[in-house]
């Protein structure tokens, strides 16, 4: 496995599929976009996508998740789904406590790229750091998600199957507002914590949780 250097330019006002037409005609035959989501956030795991999407098939509309509402995102993915690989995974609270957020999400993409129908021969990473144990080439792309469809696409992906995550988790410890923030520190959520406490999800490492402890 070879890892390019990160790739930092003023992202586009929208992604487009320049970078993976680059890589194509380079030789590559299968080029997945991977991204994550929930690096900030004080509860719940961080999840990570990855989409291989149809050169042929490319939905209308694929932004940096971030970006789109949640009637757009739910639209786009299964548009998404419909015509492309996804893998979507996490690591938990556990993993993030012991191997530090930065380490857990790389080994979320790592997870996500291993569940692909097949090893992609180039990744395109969102940020500035590729995954040590990829089993192929990648690119790191800064703010990819807003260069790269297939990187925007697996933003969708991850922040619906993570945003998902909390809204169950939020049933299932009430008042922490998981379902409206999805963990993130938010006034209302810091509130909780000194009210409610803590709970298993959160993630203990963090100064705001571990202050409490």
């Amino acid at each position: 496995m070879s890892a390019v250097p990160a790739v930092a330019e003023d992202p586009p006002g929208m992604p487009d599929y320049s970078v993976e037409r680059m890589l194509y005609a380079r030789g590559a035959r299968e080029i997945a976009g991977v991204d994550e989501a929930g690096r900030g956030p004080l509860a719940g795991p961080v999840t990570a996508a990855a989409v291989v999407l149809d050169a042929n098939a490319l939905p209308s509309g694929i932004n940096d998740s971030k970006k789109l509402g949640p009637k757009a995102r739910d639209r786009l993915l299964e548009e998404i789904v419909a015509s492309a690989k996804v893998s979507v995974a996490h690591a938990s609270v556990e993993e993030i406590d012991k191997l530090n957020i930065l380490h857990a999400s790389l080994l979320a993409m790592e997870r996500a790229v291993a569940g692909l129908s097949g090893t992609p021969d180039h990744v395109l990473i969102d940020g500035n750091v590729v995954p040590g144990s990829l089993g192929c080439s990648a690119t790191a792309l800064v703010k990819g998600d807003a260069r790269s469809l297939s990187v925007a696409a697996a933003s969708i992906a991850a922040k619906i199957a993570r945003d998902r995550i909390m809204e169950d988790l939020a049933r299932e410890f009430p008042g922490y507002g998981w379902e409206r923030n999805a963990g993130y520190p938010t006034k209302a959520h810091r509130e909780a914590l000194a009210v409610l406490g803590i709970t298993p999800h959160h993630r203990r490492s963090f100064k705001t949780v571990r202050e409490l402890l």
